[in-house]
C-alpha cells in the first residue's frame, strides 16, 4: 500500500468517525429527547412550551443546524490534517 493510499484511508476512518459521533448526538437529540424522555422533559417549560415538545419541534433542528457548522470545522481541520485544503 503507498503513502498516499495509507493517508487516504486513514482521513476517511477519521472522517466516517466522525459522522458517527455527529449523527449519534442528532439521534439522541432528535429521538432521545423528543421521543423518549418527552415525558421527563415536560415537566420542564422553555418560553411557555413544555421542553419536550420544543425538542421535538424546535430543538432537533437546531442541533442539527449546529452539528453541520461543527462538521464543516472538523473537516476543515481534517482536510489540513492530511494535506487535502489546497
Amino acid at each position: 500500500m503507498s503513502e498516499k493510499q495509507k493517508k487516504a484511508t486513514a482521513y476517511w476512518k477519521e472522517n466516517v468517525r466522525y459522522l458517527f459521533i455527529l449523527l449519534t448526538i442528532w439521534f439522541a437529540v432528535s429521538y432521545g429527547a423528543g421521543i423518549i424522555f418527552k415525558d421527563a422533559l415536560n415537566a420542564i417549560n422553555l418560553g411557555g412550551f413544555k421542553l419536550g415538545f420544543w425538542f421535538a419541534q424546535q430543538g432537533a433542528i437546531y442541533v442539527f443546524v449546529i452539528l453541520i457548522f461543527i462538521y464543516v470545522r472538523l473537516m476543515n481541520k481534517l482536510d489540513k490534517k492530511y494535506g487535502y485544503d489546497e
